[in-house]
């Protein structure tokens, strides 16, 4: 397939060829991006939705790590449009002014009928120079994405309603109603649970496959107050960042509520919060009598800080109310086709980490899918690793939310298992950070590749054999709690020692310390973090200071000291 074509955009072909290169099913974020790439590098896409733009959609918030993957996407595949998603300016300015600003991860334990103890107050705030992550309002954000894609030539059908699909040895073919018929040499389905694919071939893995558990409804409202008015506590016991300009995740046993404003920022003109209550059906059936709307109140009403954030509010769309909404596919790849994203699976809200999961796939899927286009030869060996990465993504982040939800009753275990979750956080983006600065600086694709041999795709740090003992030990422990064989005040006591212990925890960020409720590293920390990892910190992690990669790849030379601990 033909490279980049600088500071040149195709013209949208003005009819739809007979056959495309790629058929792309769903045109939502993960449809719209990939078939932007494939177009922009020169294939012939045809985006097919059952929808129409604009449409609500859920997974709002990003995390640091989204940002940089799609800034990736940006530069590697030479889609400028991709840039303004990785600032909450860029949303503002290049998007619509409807998007909210998220500068943290919020966490406030509740129980029934008691104010929330201050002391159980987490939060967490990612350090970057250049990157500030947001809550992107779908409807425009998705749009956006949508025309970018159209932009570069994608041929669309919206409102078409797949019957039918058929994967040949040479060929792939979708039929709509009335037997109209759209052939190609590829088919992405990234349409979600309802995935064409996965019901043609039975794909859907049987429900105790995964350990989580939970139902979902949600909406947007209008007139939710801010968290920080709803607390009963001291200025002593506000956190660094005001609660409002954060995803908020208020816990109680076995479920959570979420509080993503849009309206936290100036230039934001949508008045609109989205809100949500995810939790275990097992323990919290779906009533019968109560509709979405009615439940959630109740609920809500249960505790008392939680009520008052929703007591003026009212809600200005359909609820949607969702039971068990965890599922996952015995394979995501195979002979001319892929399910993408969340048509592969999909765990829980919980960690934000459904946006970043479609950024890394599309980054593994699209340049494999240029090279089987260009040879003409689709092998399924070839797109093995886009298997390997939805698998461990979808494996790695079911245990993580079951350990979530197993500690939500006790704050000692909740406590160690945020640890574990935070303990990922930078080393990932720095990581990310080495091999995008040696891409940036020698335009060696292979580098970034490279960054996929990685021992544990899918893990939250995937090349750290220390992180993935210390994330199984969190398994062990919650599982053991999860069976009723310790308490979960013994497994947190047990877990924290580990945490505490751990060589691939950085130091002075407070994450050893189990008092230190909200994690906000200032500059001087960042440079004693970075002085301790370069000297003192494990062999397997020293690469994020010293230039040196984990497969001995030199990295730019620079004061790795000065820069390294500040994700970009």
């Amino acid at each position: 397939m033909p490279g980049p074509l600088s500071g040149h955009r195709p013209r949208p072909r003005l009819a739809a060829p007979r056959r495309h290169d790629v058929i792309i099913l769903g045109s939502g974020i993960a449809g719209s991006t990939l078939g932007a790439i494939l177009a922009r590098q020169g294939a012939s896409v045809l985006l097919l939705d059952g929808g129409t733009h604009p449409r609500f959609a859920v997974g709002e918030s990003t995390t640091l790590y989204t940002l940089k993957v799609f800034r990736l996407l940006a530069r590697r595949y030479d889609v400028p449009e991709l840039e303004p998603l990785t600032s909450y300016e860029g949303c503002r300015d290049e998007i619509a002014p409807t998007c909210g600003t998220k500068r943290h991860f919020g966490f406030i334990r509740h129980e029934e009928g008691k104010e929330p103890d201050p002391a159980e107050f987490l939060q967490f705030s990612p350090p970057s120079k250049v990157l500030q992550t947001s809550h992107l309002f779908r409807q425009d954000t998705d749009a956006y994405l949508f025309h970018t894609a159209i932009g570069y030539g994608c041929d669309v059908r919206q409102a078409f309603h797949v019957e039918d699909v058929e994967l040949a040895e040479d060929h792939v073919a979708v039929i709509g109603r009335g037997g109209e018929r759209h052939e190609g040499r590829y088919l992405v389905d990234a349409s979600g649970f309802r995935s064409p694919v996965a019901h043609r071939l039975g794909l859907r893995k049987p429900p105790e496959a995964l350990k989580h558990h939970s139902r979902s409804m949600f909406t947007h409202m209008i007139g939710v107050r801010p968290t920080d008015a709803c607390l009963r506590v001291g200025p002593e016991d506000a956190p660094p960042i005001p609660w409002v300009e954060g995803t908020m995740h208020h816990i109680f046993e076995r479920g959570w509520f979420w509080s993503i404003p849009f309206n936290n920022a100036p230039g934001s003109k949508n008045p609109l919060v989205s809100v949500g209550l995810t939790l275990d059906e097992r323990l919290y059936p779906k009533s019968e009598e109560l509709g979405p709307e009615e439940e959630f109140r109740a609920f809500a009403a249960r505790f008392p800080a939680v009520e008052r954030l929703f007591t003026e509010a009212r809600t200005v769309r359909p609820w949607v109310s969702a039971g068990r909404i965890q599922y996952a596919s015995e394979r995501t790849v195979g002979h001319r086709w892929c399910l993408m994203s969340h048509a592969a699976g999909f765990i829980d809200p919980l960690y934000s980490r459904g946006l970043t999961n479609t950024g890394e796939v599309v980054n593994s899927l699209a340049w494999r899918l240029l090279e089987a286009l260009a040879d003409d030869d689709f092998d399924e060996q070839r797109f093995r690793y886009v298997d390997e990465l939805q698998q461990g993504l979808i494996r790695y982040n079911d245990e993580l939310v079951n350990c979530s939800f197993v500690s939500f009753s006790d704050h000692a275990l909740w406590n160690a298992v945020y640890r574990v979750w935070c303990a990922a956080e930078v080393p990932v983006n720095l990581r990310f950070d080495r091999f995008t600065e040696r891409f940036t600086d020698s335009g060696d694709d292979g580098v970034l590749r490279a960054m996929e041999q990685a021992a544990y795709p899918g893990l939250p740090v995937p090349g750290s054999h220390g992180y993935k003992a210390l994330f199984d030990e969190m398994v062990r422990v919650c599982d053991a709690v999860d069976r009723g064989e310790r308490t979960a005040a013994d497994a947190g006591r047990e877990l924290m020692r580990t945490v505490a212990d751990a060589p691939v925890v950085l130091d002075h960020l407070g994450l050893r310390d189990p008092d230190c409720r909200f994690v906000y590293p200032k500059p001087e920390d960042l440079r004693r973090m970075a002085h301790w990892l370069r000297h003192e910190g494990p062999d397997e992690l020293r690469y994020l200071t010293t230039g040196v990669d984990v497969h001995g790849l030199p990295l730019p030379s620079a004061a790795h000291e000065e820069r390294a601990p500040v994700p970009q």
